[in-house]
């Protein structure tokens, strides 16, 4: 059994991962900088955008780039399509007038601003684009047949990962986050996710994780629907957090395995985790939520704050290879 302090419990959860903050970008560490390297040299590799044309045609990569924007999105200005693809002027002049060697666009001034030039493809251009795309969707298709459903979902997943770490604006809309039941598969993630994180982030050992699939066990084992539940926050399909309410006693109920992952941090997961949990303990005839957590996660307790929770005990404990300063932290509910 773990060893912890006397008069606190050991089968306690400390709250998400979600409580550490990012690092600034001044202090990335370079194995995560060679990470990303390795990554893109692999990626590029993979599909093809190193070979002299893409997919077998006479278009580099930012040819058929243009291309598409054009069959896609109709005429356009020349500088908005500059701006758009962030194309240097002189280079993007260079290609468009290749293009119009070929006959594959048309320039003509804009009916809005004389000053300004329009570009749209031809028939010519138009043809040549529909073949450049039904050899991606191919090629693409040939890329994942060889994998099951489950295991595009999740490389699909993945990339929405990548997405919303590092396109910051995107992150912002929070209204793709739902909280939903888990779901076959989700309990074991739960455990799984905990593991992975605590280790990598806090150094916590294994004992971690053991601790986290006893309180699942139980939970599936043995939980009364009516005042036990269980929450996953989704994002576009992928679980990225949960969070439980779980009977202390007939009065008083036990949030536990609050969990956000790294890549929504910032969304307001936590919080409304955190405030279902509460809202469903109130429902359930509970009078009053606890939880345990330590002090070193500031930002898991700034959200317990703000959700009414107040400190009521500290106690030293060594906990999954580390000394921590165990806290207690309750609210009274209507």
């Amino acid at each position: 059994m773990t060893p912890h302090a006397p008069g606190t419990s050991p089968t306690e959860t400390p709250p998400s991962a979600e409580a550490r903050p990012a690092p600034a970008a001044h202090s990335v560490d370079i194995r995560h900088i060679d990470a990303v390297r390795a990554f893109n040299r692999h990626y590029t590799r993979i599909i093809g955008v190193l070979r002299s044309g893409l997919l077998g045609t006479e278009f580099s990569l930012t040819e058929a780039r243009i291309l598409f924007e054009l069959a896609n999105f109709g005429p356009a200005e020349v500088v908005g399509l500059r701006r758009a693809l962030d194309l240097d002027a002189g280079y993007l002049s260079r290609i468009l007038a290749k293009f119009e060697g070929r006959a594959l666009v048309a320039r003509r001034r804009s009916d809005v601003d004389g000053r300004r030039q329009v570009v749209e493809l031809t028939g010519a251009g138009r043809t040549a684009f529909a073949e450049l795309d039904e050899r991606t969707q191919r090629d693409i298709g040939r890329l994942l047949g060889p994998h099951s459903p489950a295991t595009r979902a999740h490389l699909i997943g993945a990339m929405h990962t990548i997405e919303r770490i590092l396109d910051a604006p995107a992150a912002a809309d929070t209204t793709a986050v739902t909280l939903r039941a888990p779901r076959p598969g989700d309990h074991g993630w739960v455990i799984q996710r905990n593991g992975a994180i605590y280790a990598e982030e806090f150094g916590w050992t294994r004992d971690y994780e053991a601790l986290v699939a006893r309180i699942v066990a139980d939970f599936l084992d043995s939980h009364d629907p009516q005042r036990e539940r269980a929450w996953i926050a989704e994002h576009d399909s992928v679980p990225v957090g949960s969070v439980f309410c779980m009977r202390e006693s007939d009065t008083t109920a036990r949030l536990r395995v609050l969990l956000v992952e790294p890549s929504v941090r910032g969304l307001g997961v936590g919080s409304a985790l955190v405030t279902e949990c509460v809202r469903f303990a109130a429902s359930a005839g509970y009078r009053e939520i606890v939880l345990w957590t330590t002090a070193t996660q500031v930002a898991a307790r700034r959200i317990y704050e703000r959700a009414g929770f107040q400190l009521v005990q500290e106690d030293p404990q060594h906990l999954f290879g580390h000394d921590l300063l165990g806290q207690q932290w309750r609210r009274e509910l209507a």
